[in-house]
């Protein structure tokens, strides 16, 4: 059993759709594929939400409308016979008309959950119906029937392979199924989701509790790249990483994975494959427990960085001060990503400041308080990186930059630095150079 995850720019357009059916029917092996919504619908959902809350009916009529034209202008050029397309609408209509009723609800969070999955229903359905139409027999299952994860940060694999396979055992010789990502259940069994980006966690989450050989993730990139090609030319695709090492990559801002993705699969020691939609003939890059290569590989960035500097007012011991610290942000269950202390300071940063104000008020009743919004964690990664020769070259590259706070032996893996966002480019830019693009022309 393999599972392959398909994102919303793989799914966006009518041609993208194709490229995906033939991959499909070029794979023999049986497999669960989960899709994502297509590109910007979640967004809409998202905004539709928010109308919501607000009461706002006219923008949600609208809104409503434009997601119902959307996705009927995918039927109609899909599909060329009348009455296939019209079954198919009706499908789509009753899924509208639900998000509709839903509409008229009173807000909450679980309101808004329903709300914001809706997209990958609306996908799946059609892509099912499509698939089965043109000779890819599939069968359509829906995730809200298994996937109760409990906790979303540490799911019950246990339940979900016990309903999932429930439900298999009841389908046999059935080569291809149909799924959504993004959409779970809570442990009181409330309709959820693993936040943006989340279906990459779905296709983990379902290989781990189905002991899948392998799960593949498609995207738009050639599997990941050593820096990030939005900000810098001539980046190139990793062949290989360990879990390790591409867990510290998604977690600090690398786009291609869903930070939680590769916690599934490490003990069942299942290989995650990242693909190219666009590129099939690309190898792309293999995540697994094996280290192909010490020393650095790979750097990432991470926005909207808040960093916190606390100084103590008082005359406490440095580990009560360090201990009333770290629980008021466990109080307001706030993360923190990196710490740097003295005897009588520390500065942290956090991603999360939904509750920073409330933070600040109780930590100022025995400590300064300075806040500094607006920069970005950047993290250079690879196996063993803090014993690599060649990691005092990032210091070099870095010196016309003024950096705030240096994570180093916090992991073998990882070398954090903190600094303002508008320097962000600059540094990314400086450290591709210098620890990538001038060793390759010394071995040229």
């Amino acid at each position: 059993m393999k599972i392959l995850k398909f994102g919303g720019t793989s799914l966006g357009s009518i041609e993208n759709l194709n490229k995906v059916k033939n991959i499909l029917k070029s794979d023999y092996d049986q497999k669960i594929v989960v899709c994502s919504a297509m590109s910007g619908v979640t967004d809409q959902l998202v905004s539709l939400s928010e109308n919501i809350k607000l009461k706002k009916t006219k923008e949600i009529a609208l809104q409503l409308y434009n997601l119902k034209e959307k996705h009927v202008g995918v039927i109609d050029n899909l599909i060329e016979d009348e009455d296939k397309r019209k079954k198919m609408r009706s499908v789509l209509s009753q899924i509208i008309n639900e998000i509709l009723d839903l509409s008229a609800m009173e807000y909450s969070e679980i309101l808004h959950s329903k709300i914001i999955t809706r997209g990958e229903a609306l996908l799946t359905h059609i892509f099912s119906d499509y698939l089965n139409l043109v000779g890819v027999p599939n069968e359509l299952l829906s995730a809200e029937d298994f996937m109760w994860v409990d906790n979303i940060e540490n799911p019950n694999l246990e339940k979900v392979s016990k309903k999932l396979n429930s439900i298999l055992r009841k389908k046999t010789n059935i080569p291809l199924y149909i799924t959504q990502g993004f959409i779970c259940r809570n442990k009181e069994g409330d309709i959820d989701n693993l936040r943006r980006g989340g279906s990459d966690y779905s296709a983990t989450i379902i290989g781990a509790a189905l002991g899948a050989d392998e799960i593949q993730i498609w995207t738009d990139i050639d599997g990941v790249h050593n820096n990030d090609p939005r900000y810098v030319e001539d980046t190139f695709s990793i062949p290989s990483l360990s879990y390790n090492e591409a867990s510290e990559l998604a977690y600090f801002g690398a786009k291609i994975l869903h930070p939680q993705t590769v916690f599934p699969v490490i003990d069942k020691n299942i290989p995650i494959v990242l693909k190219n939609t666009f590129n099939t003939e690309a190898l792309g890059t293999i995540i697994s427990n094996k280290s192909i290569a010490r020393g650095i590989k790979a750097i990432s960035a991470k926005d909207k960085i808040t960093a916190v500097k606390i100084k103590s007012s008082r005359d406490l011991m440095t580990c009560d001060f360090l201990k009333r610290i770290f629980e008021v942000f466990n109080k307001y269950q706030t993360s923190i990503d990196m710490v740097a202390t003295s005897e009588k300071s520390i500065s942290l940063t956090i991603e999360d400041t939904d509750d920073l104000i409330k933070i600040q008020k109780e930590i100022e009743v025995y400590a300064e308080v300075i806040i500094e919004p607006h920069n970005s964690i950047i993290c250079i990664v690879g196996e063993s990186i803090i014993t690599d020769k060649k990691s005092h070259k990032l210091f070099d590259a870095l010196n016309h930059i003024s950096i705030k706070m240096i994570s180093f032996g916090g992991s073998d893996n990882n070398i954090s630095i903190l600094v303002e966002t508008k320097d962000k480019t600059s540094a990314l830019k400086a450290l591709h150079k210098n620890l990538f693009l001038i060793q390759q022309e010394v071995m040229i």
